[in-house]
């Protein structure tokens, strides 16, 4: 029998369904007819993702009698800047396409953020639907409409909200992920697993993910999406969903974006359960547990880049709030609150987590 196809409801403003399984891309016609109607669609993608999906996915456009053209920009974090962002909306606009028509995102989270904001800001906001290819996009950043692009300041500090009008998860791409890739979006399911889940942060443990990728996925989506639906723009309980990212965005800034979100965001984690042990804000010995499944699944759980550098580089970080910044801190597995602290002292809370 062949695997199912799973569909979570994420009721924004707009509603959107996010649906996971085998096969979807080579759907992804029909069933963007369903949602679209009439239109023409831009499928935005890169140069590793285009030899191994763009065919598909446009001949699947094409047979269900819609109109498809296609921009490719170069692989990677390089490419978050706005540089790219103005080529893909000249793309856009010589396109011709109009307020009725829509972008498609066809990658990993540097496409869907690309993707995003240039649907997001041309034409003052045209639909866009997410197409994602890595783990990384399916379990996190291809669901809530957050898109951003780096500045020279930092990491993610323009973009726009633009909830998709829907989401198209094909479990048939997790076969072409190099391990590391597959690792970046291992790191921020883990994540999911210390803030509410601790049954599914012990699939990471005992090394099942591999054997059950749709599940974890569709776990990661159901609690994103009903984090979102309560707070849509980040005012409050959405923060939480940053747990690792202040110190990880720090260590991919400190790297020049060498190296990559996930194994960023999972030496974060690492450092900021080392922290609030340390400290004694947790209920319970968790940094090491935390520490031996990032391990387990080919992350770091340290950085090189001193405490100093990485509190240096966090300044810049869209968490801050004049002179203190909000940082998430994990109590127990399956359980993190937010904490405000004097951005003076972001460099001790650093340093108390940085070894080991």
């Amino acid at each position: 029998m062949s695997e199912s196809i799973q569909t979570i409801p994420v009721s924004t403003s707009p509603a959107y369904a996010v649906s996971i399984g085998p096969g979807l891309l080579s759907q992804c016609g029909q069933r963007l007819w369903e949602v679209l109607g009439r239109c023409r669609i831009a499928v935005i993608t890169d140069d590793t993702v285009a030899p191994l999906y763009l065919d598909a996915v446009s001949e699947s456009l094409r047979s269900a009698g819609v109109s498809v053209s296609s921009y490719i920009f170069p692989a990677g974090e390089c490419s978050k800047t706005l540089a790219t962002l103005s080529d893909i909306l000249e793309f856009l606009a010589g396109e011709h396409l109009t307020r009725t028509d829509c972008v498609a995102a066809l990658g990993g989270g540097v496409v869907g953020d690309m993707a995003g904001f240039a649907a997001g800001v041309y034409l003052r906001g045209i639909r866009c639907v997410q197409l994602p290819t890595t783990l990384l996009s399916a379990v996190d950043s291809s669901v809530g409409g957050k898109t951003a692009i780096d500045l020279r300041a930092g990491k993610n500090l323009a973009g726009v909200f633009l909830q998709p009008a829907a989401v198209l998860c094909d479990t048939d791409c997790l076969r072409t992920l190099p391990p590391a890739i597959f690792a970046d979006g291992a790191a921020e399911a883990i994540k999911t697993g210390i803030l509410c889940d601790e049954s599914l942060f012990s699939l990471f443990e005992d090394g099942t993910l591999t054997a059950a990728p749709a599940k974890v996925i569709a776990r990661c989506v159901g609690y994103k999406a009903g984090v979102v639906e309560r707070d849509e723009k980040e005012q409050g309980e959405r923060r939480l969903l940053n747990l690792g990212h202040t110190v990880g965005h720090a260590i991919e800034k400190c790297s020049g974006y060498r190296l990559s979100h996930g194994h960023a965001v999972a030496a974060g984690l690492s450092i900021i359960a080392r922290s609030a042990e340390a400290l004694g804000w947790t209920e319970e010995p968790i940094a090491a547990r935390i520490a031996a499944c990032l391990a387990k699944n080919g992350l770091p759980t340290g950085t090189e880049y001193p405490p100093e550098a990485l509190a240096e580089a966090a300044l810049a970080d869209k968490k801050r709030s004049g002179d203190s910044i909000t940082v998430v801190i994990p109590r127990r597995i399956g359980a993190c609150e937010l904490k405000k602290l004097p951005v003076r002292e972001l460099q001790a809370l650093i340093a108390a987590g940085w070894g080991g």
